[in-house]
């Protein structure tokens, strides 16, 4: 019997169809695989669903790692690959493990001499600093800021100061429904001449990419961000 394989699969970043985002591999890869950790097993399934229409998904054994999974329960997960099977890790939106749960299940694999099979797919990090005009050979990504106002104004302010320092790209994420907020904080915060990129809907039909300086952004304001799939760059 072959040894087990990770198989780190993406998805879409949002509901559009699957075609010209993600390789045929994943869909080839998920027809041989039986268990999968996800972050929601309904949307999960109605994925599997819509790339693989034959697929008998009521077959499938499907074990969720969200937030609320307890680092006590991560073992459980790898068992499926300590007996011999291949695990799916399946993406909620873009890449695993990258802004999305999924890195302590790969590390327990390594740990196990487990096989990883990295699949390549959609990544709204990427696909924005490619976008931006940035720096893209030196950047920092920081996932969500601090939600309190006052702790955003001064992780901002930090951030802003690395861009100098560093000649480098910061790259961060929001809540959708915080994303006014977070645009206000940075307006009100930045230099008038520190550049910032919003990437909004990336790769669906509402794409929406914007590099202006953080005076620019005061001057022409910015369209309802509430709600849309955002990425936040910051340059010089």
């Amino acid at each position: 019997r072959r040894a087990p394989r990770a198989e780190l699969l993406s998805s879409p970043l949002g509901d559009g169809s699957p075609a010209g985002f993600l390789p045929p591999a994943i869909s080839e890869i998920s027809k041989e695989i039986n268990f999968f950790i996800v972050e929601d097993i309904r949307t999960a399934r109605r994925f599997l669903k819509k790339i693989i229409p034959a697929l008998n998904i009521d077959a499938l054994t499907f074990m969720t790692l969200n937030e609320h999974t307890r680092p006590e329960e991560i073992s459980a997960l790898v068992e499926p690959l300590l007996e011999g099977h291949n695990v799916g890790l399946l993406s909620e939106a873009g890449l695993p493990c990258v802004a999305d749960p999924g890195s302590q299940v790969v590390a327990l694999a390594h740990e196990n001499d487990i096989r990883i099979v990295p699949l390549p797919g959609p990544s709204s990090i990427f696909l924005a600093l490619m976008a931006s005009g940035f720096n893209g050979q030196n950047f920092t990504f920081h996932g969500y800021l601090p939600v309190d106002k006052h702790e955003r104004v001064k992780k901002i302010k930090e951030l802003e100061m690395m861009v100098y320092q560093k000649n480098q790209t910061q790259v961060f994420i929001e809540t959708p429904y915080r994303n006014q907020q977070m645009m206000e904080s940075l307006i009100s915060v930045c230099k008038p001449h520190t550049k910032i990129c919003v990437a909004t809907g990336l790769t669906l039909p509402g794409e929406n990419i914007r590099t202006l300086s953080a005076g620019q952004w005061k001057k022409t304001g910015w369209n309802d961000l509430n709600k849309k799939p955002a990425v936040f760059l910051m340059f010089s």
